[in-house]
């Protein structure tokens, strides 16, 4: 099943459901059996935990979509396939070319973490990181939504003050596969003085910015109605022709209030003011940049999900935060950047909102009940690592399954 770009992208509001299990016996985290009917929908799901903390938030991610499947009617057919480091230790090369058959013939993809210090010294086109960036191209999935709000529950997490982070709910939407990332040429050369060189190229065609710029228009039009779009258009060429095409797809989205931004600028008042933004679109490197800063406005990158889409195809489903070698296989990852994206898969990829909604209300509930992990947690709070954040969620999904945890 593709995942479509007619994207449902409002505002989340908490809301309460009424379990629907069958479950007789709380079965335990690691293998979540339910009694449930069969289920009337099945699908295939591509699971890449990569390296790092990577493995550890898939497997908490994996037993939640179960649960949530079993309650909701679904089944899943889960396929796990190495990608990044893992990838390069096993086959030599960061995305095995089996790997992204796989993925390509899935309804959905679900990545964990992607690097580590064992590859840093690694040549370009053997570092983890290219494997990520050749699955993106792959599967020509080219709209990047990083939702960053800042939950009640964690506004006191924020590293600015209450009164600016509570309430900040904004949408970043990123061109994903154009720009300085990709551009030609690039590479190394010796300049007149016998220097060396390092140089890459910032292009965009005007497809590539129409299309991102609709996504980011439909994703505005069902939020706020607000589209702030961040160029540099004051400086460089590329910018110049972003914001000439933006200001020409406006023309077909009236009822949406465009403003432009300077990325500088941007940076600033994403920490000054974050409020103010609905959703932000913009290119490559300046959204991969701001969707990061903003994930600090949240309390922790931990936190923060995000949805990979193309026209056709599968979607890739991920959390933006890194595979963190220095905790990894030590229980103190934040699973629930890597659950939210799991909602986000089953709500932009396989169109399942209940189930998607689900989800969202049993993280809240989590917290609600004062679990944090180590990155997230503050006075008064109890502190819990991946797999019992996991636990909690669970819980949080069927109270039934309580008993067996």
């Amino acid at each position: 099943m593709a995942a479509s770009l007619q994207l449902d992208v409002r505002p989340f509001r908490p809301q309460q459901f009424r379990s629907k299990s069958l479950c007789k016996n709380g079965p335990k985290f690691t293998s979540i059996r339910c009694l449930a009917a069969s289920p009337t929908r099945r699908y295939n799901i591509t699971l890449l935990p990569g390296d790092g903390i990577g493995p550890e938030v898939i497997s908490v991610a994996k037993n939640v979509l179960e649960l949530t499947g079993s309650l909701e009617g679904i089944g899943f057919d889960f396929k796990e396939m190495p990608v990044g480091g893992a990838a390069l230790d096993l086959t030599g090369v960061p995305l095995p070319e089996e790997t992204l058959s796989v993925a390509k013939q899935s309804d959905a993809v679900l990545l964990g973490a992607i690097g580590g210090y064992k590859w840093d010294k690694n040549e370009k086109h053997l570092k983890p990181e290219t494997g990520l960036l050749q699955l993106r191209e792959g599967l020509k999935v080219f709209a990047n939504l990083r939702p960053a709000s800042v939950l009640p529950q964690l506004v006191d997490a924020s590293t600015l003050k209450k009164e600016v982070a509570e309430g900040v709910d904004l949408m970043v939407v990123r061109e994903l596969t154009g720009g300085i990332y990709f551009g030609e040429p690039r590479g190394f050369r010796t300049n007149e003085n016998g220097e060396e060189n390092g140089f890459n190229t910032e292009v965009y065609s005007s497809y590539e910015i129409d299309r991102i710029a609709r996504i980011a228009f439909e994703t505005a039009r069902k939020r706020r109605g607000k589209l702030c779009s961040v160029d540099k258009a004051n400086v460089l060429e590329a910018s110049m022709l972003w914001r000439k095409r933006v200001m020409a797809i406006a023309l077909e989205y009236p009822d949406v209030e465009l403003t432009h931004m300077y990325v500088d600028n941007a940076a600033m008042q994403l920490v000054r003011n974050p409020k103010q933004f609905d959703t932000i679109v913009t290119n490559n490197i300046f959204g991969d940049i701001l969707s990061d800063e903003a994930s600090m406005i949240t309390g922790s990158i931990g936190m923060l999900a995000s949805a990979s889409l193309g026209e056709a195809g599968p979607g890739l489903f991920e959390p933006i935060h890194g595979s963190a070698p220095d905790i990894a296989g030590q229980n103190k990852a934040n699973p629930l950047a890597t659950v939210l994206s799991a909602a986000m898969l089953l709500k932009y990829g396989l169109g399942e909102k209940e189930a998607a909604e689900r989800i969202d209300v049993a993280v809240l509930d989590a917290l609600n009940r004062g679990f944090r992990t180590g990155d997230i947690y503050s006075e008064g709070n109890k502190l819990v690592g991946c797999k019992e954040m996991g636990e909690e969620v669970v819980k949080s999904l069927d109270p039934r399954v309580a008993a067996g945890l």
